[in-house]
């Protein structure tokens, strides 16, 4: 568990004590009911207790809602690694976790933090569509998103033999263009929101690589979605990003598309590789899931999974200078530039109509920008 002054120590306990008192939690919900899962609610809003119950109270309203059906029922629907149109997902707006870093590798124990991976190239939703529904689409999103307290985290935890709670998230953008951007947003921002208000503290790291020069239009704009705290978190490492990202994740465990040398036979994208996978194959071989550990490691973890003072040198959030040009200047060409009536009407649609409570999309409207 996470190492806690007396003073954070005793909001624990008082939140515990009030969510259960006030059945904003109970026990084996599926959010979890661990002390862990808690401090990532007070973490998330500084300790404050009333805002802290807020944002579980609205989380869980969330879980019992989405999709119309609740985040449970949609577990037992969908398989995160195999769903009907998931090849077509992969191909045209690749969303995916392979294996672990080493940030906070203890002893003999090579795991680290789920790599979660997002590759931007060949997005293309109108394609996307003609293959898997948007609303079925939007459903995969949410089940993913849950899926990393679920199950990729624990799993995680276990194998590391300590306690895991965050992500390193890579986000490739080469080749990415203003258009997709306008294709996209709409989606991107309802996602970042139920990521920061429903999982709040699982990112450890986002890692944006081979920005493109309209990327200080595009930033100028996600900015704006996230958080101070979550916009801390992200790193612009440009297009020379290969030996910062070998100093976080073993060649054998990035894939080779992303400078590593991991080319599993399904392909990287496809395969799920990591803790998870291997518990669930040994849970299909009839076999307990997990890996015994000596219980001292559980107990070597410091704030969240001993990742608290991982910096990336290249961080730039403000991005001043693209390619000599000033941000403002860059900004203002863009706008110029870009022309939303002319981009793909999902985005201006889904606009309307995907709200931003992480509710899922109107049918009717969805369906008719599919079509466009």
């Amino acid at each position: 568990m996470s190492v806690l002054d007396a003073e954070h120590q005793r909001k624990l306990a008082q939140f515990k004590e009030e969510v259960f008192g006030e059945e904003i939690i109970h026990e084996g919900d599926s959010i979890g009911t661990d002390d862990e899962t808690l401090l990532r609610f007070l973490r998330a809003r500084k300790f404050d207790l009333p805002q802290s119950k807020l944002m579980l109270k609205n989380c869980q309203h969330w879980r019992k809602t989405v999709g119309g059906k609740g985040i449970d029922k949609l577990h037992e629907e969908i398989n995160p690694f195999d769903y009907p149109g998931r090849s077509e997902v992969l191909k045209h707006w690749a969303m995916f976790v392979h294996k672990t870093d080493k940030v906070g590798v203890i002893n003999c124990h090579k795991q680290g933090r789920p790599v979660s991976v997002q590759i931007f190239r060949e997005l293309n939703l109108p394609e996307l569509y003609k293959h898997i529904t948007p609303e079925k689409h939007w459903d995969a999103i949410c089940v993913n998103a849950d899926n990393l307290t679920r199950e990729i985290l624990p799993s995680s935890s276990r194998a590391a033999g300590r306690h895991i709670g965050t992500a390193f998230v890579i986000t490739d953008l080469k080749g990415f263009t203003l258009s997709q951007f306008w294709q996209v947003k709409s989606l991107a921002r309802s996602s970042f929101q139920i990521s920061q208000d429903y999982f709040p503290e699982t990112m450890g790291r986002l890692a944006i690589i081979n920005a493109p020069s309209s990327f200080t239009f595009i930033w100028n704009v996600v900015k704006r979605w996230l958080s101070k705290e979550t916009q801390e978190k992200i790193d612009i490492l440009g297009v020379d990003y290969r030996d910062r990202l070998l100093e976080l994740i073993d060649a054998d465990s990035l894939p080779a598309i992303l400078g590593g040398s991991c080319q599993c036979k399904e392909g990287c994208d496809a395969s799920g590789a990591g803790p998870w996978m291997d518990e669930r194959r040994a849970r299909a071989n009839g076999q307990a899931p997990g890996v015994e550990h000596d219980a001292s490691l559980l107990e070597q973890t410091t704030d969240d999974d001993g990742t608290a003072d991982e910096q990336v040198p290249n961080k730039n959030l403000d991005i001043p200078e693209i390619n000599g040009e000033s941000a403002q200047k860059a900004a203002d060409k863009h706008q110029q530039d870009a022309d939303p009536s002319t981009a793909n009407d999902i985005s201006m649609l889904a606009e309307s109509h995907i709200g931003y409570d992480g509710s899922a999309p109107k049918p009717s409207v969805l369906a008719a920008a599919s079509a466009s």
